[in-house]
């Protein structure tokens, strides 16, 4: 409480406008053809707050999500009183003014936006619904708006409560999934002990196969997370020979270079990088199966590196040429020349270079020399 005339509030101002300013704010933007135009062709629902962070005007969606044909009686409310949140009632002042509010990311994000900075965050806003609290995952925007000479705040809110559910459903999937695996690993490893030397040799095909599987869940799991900003880097020392070397060995045993040839360039240089090379791996590997699977039998992939401009730019080439309508649409997240579902190998390679990388890639496609992918780092990745 700031002084005897206020009421009382944990977080925002609890004081409300009168009437009669209420009924003329509304008026401004009921008035506003061309906005109110605007705002109902917004498929997300969207409120006009004004500066007490009451509704004076909302858009046609948040009339469809809460089944109401008039405005009138939402007018005045604040967005958590709209939505009915649990925790709008518990106070006199309501939305905004509990201690719950203070955690509520859209109540911060008014508030911002009335100090003038737009703001986007995620709340979670447990709401009465059909008698039963039910539990809404929201992002929502908040951006400043100067009109007629008041302030106002232009809220806008976008249910995510699918994309929640699907990133903990794909949290607890790739857990338990590689969990299965390295159980999987472990079984093996106590086979081998076993086993006659004459079974050693399938022995060691199933565990390359177990070992790929890991590897492609893992590479799934981290473009997922890089898709969602949410990859930590981890920077280690490594040198170019040594991660193609290794990538050459690994390729040469897996079922896509079956029948084709893995030819590691002589001038190949060797330099020391200081980058995140389980991310790096992935990058050289996708340009190194993509090469493989375009090739038939009996043809070779050639792979290199080589300093250009301070930096280290690595290289994979096979003979074949990628058709020029295929070459408009390579990095595009879902396309792919192998069918439904596939696509995102050239698009997780672009995605990991440049976000998290510091880098490129580019590719060259002719009849003259064929294709060649390149990818080019800095030497060192700066934080």
């Amino acid at each position: 409480m700031n002084d005897e005339t206020m009421l009382m509030t944990w977080f925002a101002p609890a004081e409300r406008a009168p009437e009669s300013e209420l009924v003329l704010q509304a008026q401004y933007f009921a008035e506003w053809n061309s906005l109110r135009a605007i705002l109902d062709a917004v498929p997300d629902v969207v409120m006009v707050l004004n500066r007490h962070r009451q509704l004076v005007y909302c858009n046609e969606a948040l009339l469809r999500l809460l089944q109401i044909e008039h405005r009138s009686s939402l007018i005045g409310l604040r967005p958590g009183e709209v939505l009915q949140c649990v925790h709008s009632v518990e106070t006199v002042g309501g939305c905004g003014t509990t201690e719950f509010c203070r955690a509520c990311g859209g109540t911060r994000a008014i508030v911002n936006s009335q100090q003038g900075q737009r703001t986007v965050e995620e709340c979670c806003v447990l709401v009465q619904a059909g008698g039963a609290v039910e539990a809404l995952d929201l992002r929502v925007w908040a951006s400043p708006l100067d009109y007629r000479d008041e302030p106002f705040t232009i809220f806008t809110i976008v249910d995510i409560r699918d994309e929640k559910r699907r990133a903990a459903l794909e949290q607890v999937f790739f857990h338990d999934v590689l969990n299965l695996v390295g159980a999987l690993q472990g079984a093996m490893h106590l086979m081998a002990l076993r086993v006659s030397e004459a079974d050693t040799t399938s022995l060691d095909r199933i565990r390359d196969i177990v070992r790929y599987l890991a590897e492609e869940i893992k590479a799934q799991r981290d473009l997922m997370s890089a898709e969602n900003n949410q990859y930590v880097i981890e920077p280690e020392v490594i040198t170019s020979l040594q991660l193609l070397r290794e990538l050459c060995v690994t390729y040469r045993q897996h079922y896509v270079a079956m029948g084709r040839e893995i030819y590691l360039a002589p001038d190949a240089v060797d330099v020391e990088l200081v980058t995140d090379v389980n991310l790096i791996r992935r990058v050289i590997s996708n340009m190194l199966k993509n090469a493989l699977e375009a090739i038939p039998v009996g043809e070779m992939v050639t792979l290199g590196c080589q300093m250009v401009g301070g930096q280290v730019q690595f290289w994979v080439q096979n003979p074949g040429v990628i058709p020029r309508e295929v070459q408009l649409q390579l990095f595009q997240r879902s396309f792919s020349t192998k069918g439904a579902r596939r696509g995102l190998g050239t698009y997780s390679m672009k995605l990991l270079s440049e976000r998290y990388l510091q880098g490129t890639v580019t590719f060259i496609s002719t009849a003259e020399m064929g294709t060649r992918f390149a990818a080019t780092y800095p030497r060192t990745l700066q934080s």
